[in-house]
Order: C-alpha cells, then structure tokens, then sequence
C-alpha cells in the first residue's frame, strides 16, 4: 500500500477529505473533465439522491481505475451463509445458546470461513439483518469483497484483523468495533493468525448514533471517537478475484488488477473502527436497573420510531452503585428479540454458562434473565460499590425474530440443556 495506511480521521458520519498524493483531490469541481493526474471519479451513494440533507450519505472516490473494469460474474456457492430467515422453519418459543465454535477445524479466510447462524427481514425489501460468526485461518490476499445486500458490522473477539478498502486501511482488535458500508470493497488479513468473531449484515436504514434524549449532549458513544481511514492505495500488481453479495446471493468475477486504487476520497461515507473503551456508560445511582437501550452505541430505525430494525448494544466494564437493587438484569420478556454474544471476560446475568465466542439468542416474549447461580449471588450480596471489569458483552436487538439457519439449529455447539440453568429456581412465596 501507498504510505501512511494507518493514520486515521476523526468523526461519525463526517464530511472527510483525505488523499494519498498531494493535488490527487480536484478543488472546487466532483467531476471535472480532467481529474488531476488523470485519475477516474467515481460516487458511490450509500442514499438516494434525493435523501434529506442531514441523512444524504456518498463520497466521492478519485481512483486509478474504475469499478466498472471487471470480468464477468458467476456463481460462487458458499454452504453456510444465508440472508434474512427462512419463515418456514417451525421454531419453540425457548431459550437457545451456542458454546463457542472452535476455529482449529477450518481453513478458511474471513469469507470462506462466515457462518449464519440468525437472520430476520428481507434483503430485496431492505429491513432486517443476518447475524453470522466468523471463523478464519488464513488471510484474504488477491481476493475482496463487496456486500450490496448492507452494511456489515464486525466485532473481533478473537485476534486482530487488518480490514483493507478502498478507502484506507483499518487495524481492529477484539474490544473494538468496525462498520464497513453497504458496497465498499474489502479485504481482511490476519496478522496474529486465526481470528473468531461475530458478524452483524444489516440490511436496514444505516447504522447512526442513536439519540440523547434527557441524557443530553454527551454521553454513550461519541462522533469524534469513531476513526475512518485516511487515503491509501495498492501499488502491487496482479490479478484479483472479486466475491459480491447481492440478492442475498454470492458472486465472483476476475479483475486484471486491484480494487484497492483510490488515490484521494471525500464525503461522508466511509468505512469506521470504534474502541469500546471510549463508550461512555450511563447507569443508576440511587436505586434499580435502568432499561438496557441505556447501553446503545448504534442504532438502525424502522418505520416505527423507538423500535429498531436493529440496536447495537454494548455492556462494557462499569460501576454498580445501586441501594437495595437486584443488580443483574431483571427477569424479563421483550417486544424486542435479542442476540447476545460475549467478546472476553463474565457475562454478569450468566458466570458460568456462556462463554466468550458463544451467543445466546432471546426472541419476542421468550422469559429470560439471570441463571440460578447468578440470582442467587445477587440476591445475597452486600450492596457495596461494585465494578463489572474486563468483560465486553454485547447485543443485536431487533424489532424482527431471528429465525436460526439450519447449520445453527444442527450444530454440536447448540446447548440443549441451556433452559436447565433457570430449573432450580423455586417458589420461595412466604407470606
């Protein structure tokens, strides 16, 4: 790559202006007749034209060559991965988990090695999301992707991942998030060797911060900790294969030469990486357990407003200061379905059961919340200041139930006893 792949910009859904060759961006002029340096221009809209301003996303791409020089596309067949759920699928309205896939079986990079294991919605009609877990081996070399079914958001949670695109270069380590656009072009190598983590393909209304309301102006995650890549192009020369996802299908085509040749960029559609350790939690500090749409980073709107096509939330190390407060989640049954994953450390609601690389998955009006081992240790503890460290759980919550694929609801790591750990909780009733 040009110099400089790793310097990054600052903001969420900001207008960036970044070139890797000093006089590569035109000034004053998107397309003029002659791009300096005899570069192509290129937009590539994540919006419709007509969008409001405030919600308008595209950035302009000044590149060596454009995405229109690529050999014909072909089928590419991939047993695993799947877009949106199958309503066929006859589904009990339980509880279900998966221990952690283990990683030492596959050989495979980031595409090869994806796995579906929930999906909701309808990729044509852009609602819902898919919610994969990958498992990958070895690094994308003379190989990209493009998603054009959405926007896909990647969360490490085990070993870092070097995302090439056509924007620049972000370097993700597990405890940070990256959120590549719906129909930039990637590659991901693997620089400390096998990597797990987890997937979310949303197929929805862009991912944006979600907002303040009485908690006010600052708070949660913040626009200026997400990093967007500066400038940076490929200057090896060679032949690429070029994997596309679109209508819910995979393709592959040839290219005599690489995606990865944006000179200069600019607009407000780009490719982010966000350390969780800048969130900025929110909680109680007097009494009870406030609602979790305290812990959104990220939110995806559906038509109807406060009830999402898709909510990232995070738990992340905190203080528990409550009086006379169960601490833990409360029990609970939610309009809302919801996909948990666990990147490192304890889940608070579940010690011991669920394990970092495993998800747990809730849908609508399915009771959940504390095992009996969890509510038995909160119920007795003394209510000292406590900090939940070193652990990083998260959520996709969405307004749609996540249907499991076939691969998920056969797979050895589906716990089928996972119900049993709520079995011992008994009636204490004393009046």
């Amino acid at each position: 790559m040009s110099e400089s792949t790793l310097r990054y910009l600052t903001g969420f859904g900001n207008e960036h202006a970044t070139e890797a060759v000093p006089g590569a961006l035109p000034q004053g002029r998107n397309s003029p007749q002659r791009a300096p340096f005899a570069l192509y221009p290129e937009l590539l809209s994540g919006t419709a034209f007509t969008a409001p301003r405030h919600e308008n996303r595209r950035t302009w791409l000044y590149r060596r060559q454009p995405s229109v020089v690529a050999g014909r596309y072909q089928p590419y067949e991939h047993a695993f991965w799947r877009s949106g759920g199958d309503p066929r699928t006859a589904l009990a309205p339980e509880p279900m988990r998966w221990a952690p896939l283990p990683i030492d079986t596959v050989d495979a990079d980031f595409i090869d090695g994806m796995r579906t294991l929930a999906g909701n919605g309808d990729v044509e009609a852009q609602t819902g999301l898919s919610v994969h877990l990958y498992l990958a081996t070895r690094s994308m070399d003379r190989r990209a992707f493009v998603n054009a079914d959405g926007e896909m958001l990647v969360v490490p949670q085990q070993g870092r991942l070097v995302i090439t695109t056509e924007m620049g270069v972000l370097d993700v380590k597990p405890g940070e998030i990256a959120l590549l656009p719906r129909g930039v072009a990637f590659k991901v190598a693997l620089p400390d060797g096998p990597s797990r983590g987890y997937v979310c393909e949303n197929h929805g209304a862009h991912f944006r911060l979600p907002e303040l309301g009485p908690i006010g102006s600052n708070g949660l995650a913040n626009a200026r900790d997400f990093q967007a890549p500066v400038a940076a192009y490929e200057t090896a020369a060679g032949d690429y294969e070029v994997i596309k996802k679109y209508g819910g299908r995979l393709w592959r085509a040839p290219m005599k030469q690489t995606p990865f040749n944006v000179v200069a960029w600019h607009g407000n559609l780009a490719p982010v990486k966000y350390d969780t350790a800048n969130f900025m939690t929110i909680g109680s500090i007097s009494f009870d357990h406030p609602d979790p749409s305290i812990f959104t980073m990220l939110t995806s709107p559906s038509d109807t407003p406060g009830t999402a096509n898709c909510d990232f939330v995070i738990f992340p190390p905190r203080w528990l200061v409550m009086e006379d407060t169960f601490r833990p989640p409360w029990y609970h049954r939610n309009l809302m379905s919801e996909f948990m994953g666990l990147v490192y450390g304890q889940y608070d609601a579940k010690p011991e059961g669920f394990k970092p690389g495993g998800a747990s998955l809730h849908n609508c009006m399915v009771p959940h919340g504390p095992d009996e081992e969890a509510f038995e240790r909160a119920s007795n503890a003394p209510l000292a200041p406590h900090k939940l460290d070193h652990t990083l759980a998260f959520m996709f919550e969405s307004r749609y139930k996540f249907i499991p694929t076939e691969f998920a609801l056969t797979s050895p790591q589906l716990e089928a006893n996972y119900a049993d750990c709520w079995a011992g909780l008994k009636d204490q009733f004393t009046p």
